[in-house]
């Protein structure tokens, strides 16, 4: 990052308010003016929470925390090492349509074996739990 002051490349941030500066100048220049304080990580947490929420669930919309649980999944990783499977990903996710990718990739033994293990994940049958 550059300095807010003058430009040059930062090797400091402002304790305060985490904006770079380059030197004792810059940094005193800085001081001149109030910052503002940076937020703590649990009001950050809070924020994201905020914003993670779903604007328009639906009866099928899956809440944030079991999609959280996506993340520990050791099976889900493995998939996601094939590159095959990160490509189809990939595509879907660049897809303006995805719906008929969907149907299209369902085909696909890598993809079926994926959703299948995603939905283990978020909608685990009484059995598995």
């Amino acid at each position: 990052m550059d300095c807010f002051e003058c430009g040059d490349v930062s090797k400091y941030k402002c304790p305060t308010c985490r904006m770079p500066y380059c030197s004792m100048v810059c940094c005193k220049k800085h001081k001149e003016k109030p910052c503002k304080i940076i937020q703590q990580p649990e009001e950050i947490k809070d924020n994201e929470q905020k914003k993670s929420s779903y604007e328009f669930p639906t009866e099928d919309t899956v809440s944030m925390a079991k999609l959280k649980c996506l993340e520990h999944s050791k099976q889900l990783k493995q998939y996601l090492e094939n590159p095959h499977l990160r490509k189809i990903l990939e595509e879907l996710d660049k897809s303006p349509y995805p719906d008929p990718l969907i149907q299209e990739f369902m085909q696909e033994p890598i993809f079926t074996e994926f959703v299948d293990e995603c939905l283990k994940v978020v909608e685990p049958k009484d059995e598995d739990r």
